[in-house]
């Protein structure tokens, strides 16, 4: 639980609630935010259950905290509201492993190949894929292209791995990944087994092969939020951002959670912070804007994983 808040930042919370109804906005976060964030989020989520509630949001403005993808997608899905980024530096490494360019050449070089974008890429990316896909549901995506023909997925290699083997599906790759999920070893949960035994592992599938394979769950964000629930074990190894802590305990203060690893950071999901919202708020800045084009056929890409889930 986040603790009690100074009075200079209960005045930012109020005019955030201030602002968020004088505009009809609704803020949507991510896991991996900060705790104050989440604490005055509309609606917090992974990239699965964000995309949801962008597609079926009444907002006038929606003010996305979260990484600059996550924003790309709710403008692309909703092209009359305006969508706010709070933090204009929060990127995605991984999604910039992957290029527009790079998926026009594979479909030269591969006649009838279907690409299976993750979301954790640019919307020029998305425009040339066939359909996206979010950990929690790119098993399924995966099973619901045509067997016959080849599949490119892009641009995570590790959950490329995992949805291979969960599928038996042959997947062509190239060689991006989640920098924070990658740097995750074999060792570190060998050494999380050590020091908590009798723990059940949770592991994001972003983490590398050797690692999901070793884990007793392996589930996204979402996924490992509503698995404790299930779960008969009273204790958890947490295999992702550290920010995810923080909903599993206020929803399960009677378990236990340890994080995998220390350092288990993204520091672009850290930069919006309670100033930042409030200044998106007031300036409606920074706008996102994803030029038409290329937003039409981002769409078909995103509606296509929204109809499966």
């Amino acid at each position: 639980m986040s603790g009690p808040r100074e009075p200079a930042a209960e005045q930012l919370v109020q005019r955030v609630q201030e602002r968020r109804r004088e505009l009809n906005a609704v803020v949507l976060a991510h896991f991996y935010q900060p705790p104050e964030i989440q604490d005055l989020a509309d609606f917090v989520g992974d990239s699965l259950q964000l995309s949801v509630q962008a597609a079926e949001t009444e907002a006038a403005v929606i003010v996305f905290c979260g990484v600059r993808f996550m924003a790309e997608s709710a403008k692309i899905l909703n092209p009359a509201r305006t969508v706010v980024l709070p933090e204009p530096r929060a990127g995605c490494p991984m999604a910039d492993m992957v290029t527009a360019a790079q998926l026009r050449e594979a479909r030269e070089r591969t006649p009838g190949l279907q690409v299976v974008c993750y979301v954790n890429s640019s919307a020029e990316v998305k425009a040339e894929s066939d359909i996206c896909c979010t950990s929690s549901n790119a098993v399924r995506v995966v099973r619901s292209l045509d067997p016959d023909r080849p599949i490119l997925f892009v641009p995570d290699r590790n959950l490329a791995h995992f949805v291979s083997r969960q599928t038996g599906r042959q997947l062509m790759v190239l060689e991006g990944c989640c920098p924070i999920h990658d740097r995750v070893t074999l060792q570190d949960l060998q050494a999380a087994r050590r020091a908590h035994p009798g723990a059940e592992v949770m592991v994001h599938p972003e983490c590398r092969p050797e690692v999901t394979e070793a884990a007793d769950q392996v589930l996204s964000t979402g996924g490992m939020l509503e698995y404790v629930g299930r779960s008969p074990a009273r204790e958890f190894i947490v295999g992702t951002e550290e920010g995810l802590l923080y909903p599993l305990r206020k929803r399960y203060p009677d378990r236990q959670f340890h994080l995998l690893r220390a350092g288990f950071v993204c520091p672009d999901m850290k930069l919006i912070t309670l100033p930042a919202l409030v200044r998106a708020l007031e300036r409606l800045e920074e706008r996102i804007e994803v030029e038409e084009g290329v937003r039409v056929r981002a769409e078909t890409a995103l509606r296509r994983m929204l109809e499966l889930r």
